[in-house]
């Protein structure tokens, strides 16, 4: 699919999609639990479809109810057979080691640029929880064998707290002891502050020393009945809020400004260029400024920023520096590599020095010929990078959005944006 993205101011208000990170996450402790659990405001996501695909693999039962899915489960994992992940990076991440707790042999796969992302982790980890596995010499497709039995272990952190995510999952369901795991050089932090917050609304206790040592008792639940509401997904919010800032007044809806999200920070950098913002209960206002300051922001922890700051960069009056480089590793596209070549041929000179991004914006971006690199956050950094271009940005692969957001064209042009799909 082509976007074709004419310049233009847009208005309107727009309510944020639910969080594919709550949304996963939360279908894997509805997986968990020995009961029911009722999911509202379900996400709609290649990715989060991919994580109720499997969930179902695993021996949940789905049912569609409004705008709501109900999910039974014995909370025990008995899946078998090949499983995809499609081509979701948390969902393999975080499913492995739950899919490690059934007693029969599992073959987890994926598709597109999740075959192209190195797993040696659970290589690494999974014997010393009594797991056989095997890879394709580091890559999927995973054959594993449990079942899983939690034990104290050290892991490295600095690769993606996903990983950690899955273990504290998997060993909170089945540990029969009380267990630790020791994480070095954590990242992303706030991603584990989330899944810390649906364990505990899932009725799971778990304690922890800095991040750095996670302390796990055994389940005290029999069974139990939940109901979670998806929250609104600050990742998505901050293209909308950039676009904002870039041309246009918006109102984004559904926002929790106390969110636990680490992208939530788009709002500190926002205030940093002296974009004209304010927030009222869930709504944030954000309104264009024929001036914007550049700015500086560390985005170790929250990666994701780095294509909607990028294109807000651009239009800053000055050079703004990103860092945290390195997180960009292992995403659907060679990010770094990825924005310098996108926002290149839209005239927006980035250099890279050592983990830092330096952008040198205000000079004018320019109607050019792009591809998405089939990464669904530089199709959306180019949309609304587009909106205040001097012509016409053409996105080839602009279909990549359905991984995240696949509501975002239709809500650029409920805003009166020029969007035309071919």
């Amino acid at each position: 699919m082509i976007a074709l993205v004419s310049p233009g101011r847009i208005s309107g208000t727009v309510t944020a999609p639910a969080s594919k990170s709550a949304m996963q996450r939360a279908c894997a402790l509805a997986l968990l639990n020995n009961g029911q659990t009722i999911i509202h405001n379900p996400g709609t996501s290649n990715d989060d479809k991919a994580a109720l695909g499997i969930i179902q693999a695993l021996g949940a039962a789905l049912k569609a109810g409004g705008d709501s899915i109900i999910i039974n489960s014995k909370g025990i994992v008995d899946g078998r057979g090949t499983i995809s992940c499609g081509e979701s990076g948390l969902s393999f991440r975080m499913f492995a080691p739950i899919a490690a707790l059934s007693k029969h042999e599992i073959i987890l796969t994926g598709e597109g640029s999740l075959l192209k992302r190195t797993m040696h982790f659970f290589d690494e980890v999974f014997p010393a929880l009594s797991v056989s596995t095997k890879t394709m010499n580091g890559f999927l497709p995973i054959t594993i064998r449990g079942p899983l039995l939690p034990a104290d272990i050290n892991i490295d952190g600095s690769m993606s707290s996903q990983y950690l995510t899955g273990l504290l999952f998997a060993f909170a369901r089945s540990a029969k002891y009380p267990v630790v795991i020791t994480v070095h050089n954590l990242k992303s932090k706030p991603y584990i502050d989330l899944s810390l917050q649906l364990l505990e609304i899932f009725g799971y206790k778990l304690r922890h020393e800095d991040h750095k040592r996670f302390f796990i008792q055994p389940p005290a639940i029999i069974q139990k009945n939940i109901f979670y509401q998806t929250e609104a997904d600050w990742s998505a919010a901050a293209f909308l809020l950039v676009a904002g800032a870039i041309a246009g007044n918006i109102k984004v809806k559904g926002l929790d400004l106390f969110s636990t999200q680490a992208d939530r920070a788009v709002m500190d950098v926002l205030l940093q260029t002296g974009a004209a913002i304010t927030a009222e209960g869930s709504c944030v206002h954000v309104n264009d400024q024929q001036s914007l300051r550049p700015f500086e922001f560390d985005a170790t922890d929250s990666p994701d920023l780095f294509p909607p700051l990028v294109a807000l960069a651009a239009y800053c009056k000055g050079t703004s520096v990103i860092y945290g480089v390195s997180r960009l590793a292992g995403k659907e596209s060679d990010r770094a590599a990825t924005l310098m070549d996108v926002f290149g041929k839209m005239g927006i000179d980035i250099l890279l020095d050592d983990d830092n991004m330096i952008i040198r914006g205000g000079t004018g971006v320019h109607s050019a010929k792009l591809s998405s690199h089939h990464d669904h956050r530089i199709a959306m950094a180019s949309a609304i990078a587009a909106l205040n271009a001097d012509g016409n940005i053409e996105i080839e692969n602009a279909e990549a959005i359905n991984k995240s957001y696949p509501e975002f064209y239709h809500q650029l042009q409920m805003m009166g944006a020029a969007v035309s799909l071919s």
